[in-house]
């Protein structure tokens, strides 16, 4: 979103140019019309336990007072590796090891569910939630699914795989309720129709953006915060898939299509783009404007800057994009659209978390 201390100038910005209207409600609070929409990705660095949750729950908050808002957030890091660690014991025959270490996302979750320290009630609802997505995984490890044939064994992948999206999406709803703002967990699997390449899915996009619109847009009116997993999606008949690694800035651009979001704001662990990489070079700069072409370019050539699919998505409805630091939400970012004043040509990007 825009300048330095973002939220307030992009506040004082919109209600300057009247795009948003207010009024009274019964109980003397103002709401706003909420005529504005922006997705909101985390990524896996974001979310690495209560405190950032918490953290990132509270960028969300003012946003969601003044537009409507739709979260698309990964897995914690290192929960997707522990996953497919899981996935390895089980073509390995190793039972024991699979359980163990299944038990041991299980109870990760749960300890960050401690540590966000909800009420009572709503503590005991979440954890029978993680409980029964708990005895899910555990039942993937059991002995039936020891050596299976490879057709059957990158189904198994992509089942393990999408926990730590689904494990995640429950908690950082729960954390966004607890600051006072509505929300509810959204499986993608739900509406991101896609193929049935397991461990590598490519989504059907106008499929996924009717039935998307049917699962998301009464979420939105009514003023809920859609926390809805990146990463995965599932075949016609229902199987999960995954779209592959380090796409959920993808799954991000897939959600924010389908509500016709004007806005995308990446978050994660570094300032934006560079003209190079900062540990690297002194003289890198951090680019404040480039177009889609720029940026589509750079991602093209290898730079970790987007994955390249995100671009072509937003240029379809002009969605601008930010790449921003969670950690740092004073710095203003990389904001990505249609020929922006002051576009930056001939840069290189700094690597961003993997998610």
């Amino acid at each position: 979103m825009t300048p330095e201390n973002v939220e307030d100038d992009l506040f004082a910005e919109r209600r300057a140019t009247g795009v948003w209207t207010f009024s009274d409600t019964p109980n003397g609070r103002y709401s706003a019309a909420r005529e504005s929409l922006v997705a909101f990705k985390f990524g896996g660095t974001s979310l690495l336990g209560a405190e950032r949750m918490r953290h990132a729950a509270n960028l969300v908050r003012p946003v969601a007072q003044f537009m409507q808002v739709v979260v698309v957030v990964s897995a914690m890091k290192g929960v997707t590796d522990r996953l497919l660690g899981i996935a390895q014991a089980l073509g390995e025959g190793n039972s024991q090891r699979a359980r163990a270490d299944a038990e041991a996302v299980l109870y990760l979750h749960l300890g960050v569910l401690r540590d966000l320290a909800l009420d009572s009630d709503d503590h005991d609802r979440v954890a029978r939630e993680l409980h029964s997505l708990g005895r899910d995984l555990l039942h993937e490890v059991s002995p039936r699914n020891h050596g299976l044939s490879s057709p059957a064994a990158a189904e198994l992948f992509d089942r393990l795989a999408s926990y730590g999206e689904r494990f995640s999406a429950r908690l950082f709803a729960a954390a966004l309720e607890h600051s006072g703002v509505p929300a509810v967990p959204v499986s993608s699997s739900e509406f991101v129709l896609t193929c049935d390449t397991f461990q590598d899915a490519k989504p059907h996009l106008e499929q996924t953006r009717q039935r998307g619109r049917e699962v998301l847009l009464p979420l939105l009116a009514d003023a809920i915060v859609p926390v809805v997993t990146g990463f995965i999606g599932a075949t016609a008949d229902g199987r999960i898939t995954t779209l592959g690694r380090n796409s959920s800035d993808f799954s991000g651009a897939i959600i924010a299509h389908v509500v016709d979001a004007d806005e995308l704001v990446i978050w994660t662990d570094v300032d934006g783009i560079y003209t190079a990489d900062p540990v690297e070079s002194a003289q890198a700069r951090l680019l404040h404007d480039l177009s889609y072409e720029d940026a589509h370019a750079l991602a093209l050539s290898g730079a970790k800057v987007l994955h390249p699919r995100v671009l072509p998505l937003a240029q379809e409805t002009e969605m601008t994009v930010w790449v921003r630091n969670t950690f740092k939400p004073h710095v203003r970012g990389t904001r990505i659209a249609p020929s922006p004043v002051g576009a930056q040509h001939c840069c290189a990007p700094v690597s961003k978390e993997q998610a």
